[in-house]
């Protein structure tokens, strides 16, 4: 693999960190299976590619993105809490809505970024070359990201928002508001998950309707991944999991599509996706058993 590629895999998997933390939030804290994730990526996407064509500051533009998503994960728990749809159902329903919702933001199924500024454009002012700049720019968003959420996990409304999650009827009894930290948390999640769609747009160019496809599936790869790596025995080392998870994911997509003697091809990519999450959910249970069996043998 040469540098380049190696680069190339770090900067997308820190992007793609962001997705894994939206959808710890949706999976881990909440245990709330949301597929809205394929549509809200896409939506931070067209949202911040439309605005800052059309002249508007490229901060601005990704903090419109952030609560755009935001809104599509609120809608989600919306439909779940208030109409009793159930959740899995509720977020196919915002996912199929926001395809068409995106192509009316873009007015076309494609937006090109090429020549316009973005808030690339400071850590490209460092002189350095791009295949540097941009995962130094990406790794001081993940780093931002990931201090903010240890801080609200571990706040009085975190703490709250994780027994939601962990038992609804006793965090009634305590009298936390289930259904309002669910849609706090499930907006929080999208605007993460919106977040790194408008990331990706600005460093790949270009917003793309498509462009969501699979998405969640990668956020569990990175996720589940992680935890196989480096156990989640406390929320920083689980938001830390998420960052691993998803580095490591690209490197061995990377590396998978580099290795020659596979004959592996772009179009294998679903094909590694599918074994690598597979992988990462059997690996735990291998490891238990290969522990015990090591200690049954003394």
């Amino acid at each position: 693999m040469s540098q380049i590629a190696f680069l190339g895999a770090i900067e997308t998997g820190l992007i793609f960190a962001l997705v894994a933390f939206g959808v710890f939030i949706s999976f881990r804290v909440l245990d709330f299976p949301d597929l809205t994730v394929d549509g809200s990526f896409p939506l931070g996407a067209a949202v911040s590619a439309t605005l800052i064509v059309s002249g508007v500051n490229p901060w601005l533009a990704t903090l419109a993105a952030i609560l755009a998503g935001g809104c599509a994960g609120w809608v989600t728990a919306w439909m779940n809490v208030r109409l009793n749809i159930l959740h899995l159902l509720a977020s196919i329903l915002t996912m199929i809505a926001l395809y068409s919702v995106n192509l009316r933001i873009m007015g076309k199924p494609n937006t090109a970024l090429l020549g316009e500024d973005t808030v690339l454009m400071p850590f490209e002012s460092l002189g350095l070359p791009y295949y540097y700049t941009t995962p130094l720019a990406f790794g001081v968003v993940v780093l931002i990201v990931v201090t903010l959420m240890y801080l609200f996990l571990t706040s009085e409304i975190g703490l709250g928002m994780r027994a939601a999650g962990a038992n609804k009827n006793m965090a009634r009894a305590q009298g936390i508001n289930t259904g309002g930290m669910i849609m706090l948390g499930m907006a929080i999640s999208n605007g993460l998950v919106a977040l790194a769609g408008a990331m990706f747009a600005q460093s790949q160019g270009a917003a793309d309707v498509t462009m969501g496809v699979g998405v969640i599936v990668i956020g569990l790869a990175s996720v589940i991944g992680g935890e196989a790596v480096l156990p989640p025995k406390t929320i920083l080392l689980a938001l830390l999991g998420c960052i691993l998870g998803s580095i490591l994911y690209r490197l061995a997509i990377a590396a998978a599509l580099n290795a020659d003697f596979l004959g592996l091809q772009a179009q294998d990519l679903n094909l590694i996706t599918a074994a690598l999450v597979a992988f990462a959910i059997v690996l735990p249970n291998a490891k238990r058993s290969v522990f015990k069996k090591s200690g049954a043998l003394k």
